[in-house]
This record gives structure tokens, C-alpha cells and sequence, in this order.
């Protein structure tokens, strides 16, 4: 004999829902570092005119690119603040039609360098592209070099 809609214990299941599905969940937003509290992370970041730095410029230990700049900093930086960082380093980056695309270089799983491209901004922001995306959304882990291009 069937159940007939009920449940073991004689109470009837709810309806099945009705109507489109739920939206799927929002990204979740990260918290902010409190800044006066937490110690910020030194990032090493190389900067290249025209474009990324390829794998084999991080393979050898010791041997990165020569132009790199140390930046102390917060997993929740933004990618507009990195972006006037390099600005003070970089003349090139002041430019007004400069735009900067970022990558992130860490190890794969067989311990080669992986350069990964995660945002573009404009050296002028205008609030759109990728300026307010922070390195912890982008999958950033303490560890990781970042590489800017400057186009």
C-alpha cells in the first residue's frame, strides 16, 4: 500500500514550491580588517610596461624580475589602491590613458609559477572595471606576488 503523500508518522509532506527557484546566494561580502589592529602582509609586486611577466620570470628562486616594489598592505586592499601605489613608483602608470591589468603569481600543485590574470583599472579610476574588487575576493593568499602590467 502507498503512503499517499504522507510521511512515516501520518503528517502529509508540504507542498512542493512553487515558482521560479530562489536566486542563487549573493558573494558573500568580506569582512573589513580593522586596520589599526591587524598587522598587513608585505606584497611583492613587479610591475612591466607593455605586459605580464611570463612563468619562466619567476622560476628560479632569488631570480624574480628586478623590477619589483615591496608594499605593505591588508587582504582587504583594493585593486584602485594598489593601483595609486604603483603610481608612485611608476611613472608609466601615471599616464592618463594607462590601464593596469593585475595577475597573481603563485606555485601550482607541481610547484611551477602560475601567472593569473584577476582584474583590470584604468590609472584614472572611473569607478568602474575592477576598482573595487580586494585581493581576498580575487582568491589572493598571503604568499602570492602580484604582477602588474601596465598597458
Amino acid at each position: 500500500m502507498s503512503d499517499g503523500g504522507k510521511r512515516q508518522g501520518g503528517r502529509a509532506l508540504p507542498p512542493p514550491p512553487r515558482g521560479p527557484p530562489p536566486p542563487p546566494p549573493s558573494r558573500p561580502r568580506l569582512e573589513p580588517v580593522d586596520r589599526e589592529k591587524t598587522c598587513p602582509l608585505l606584497l611583492r609586486v613587479f610591475t612591466k610596461i607593455g605586459g605580464h611577466h611570463s612563468m619562466e620570470d619567476f622560476a628560479v628562486r632569488g631570480k624574480e624580475p628586478k623590477d619589483e616594489v615591496q608594499i605593505y598592505t591588508w587582504k582587504d586592499a583594493t585593486l584602485r589602491e594598489l593601483t595609486d601605489l604603483v603610481k608612485e613608483v611608476a611613472p608609466a602608470a601615471r599616464r592618463r590613458n594607462a590601464k593596469l591589468s593585475f595577475a597573481f603569481v603563485f606555485p601550482d600543485k607541481n610547484g611551477r609559477f602560475k601567472v593569473q590574470e584577476v582584474g583590470k583599472t584604468l590609472s584614472y579610476g572611473n569607478g568602474r572595471l575592477d576598482d573595487g574588487k580586494a585581493l581576498a575576493e580575487l582568491g589572493f593568499e598571503i604568499g602570492d606576488y602580484l604582477d602588474v602590467a601596465i598597458l
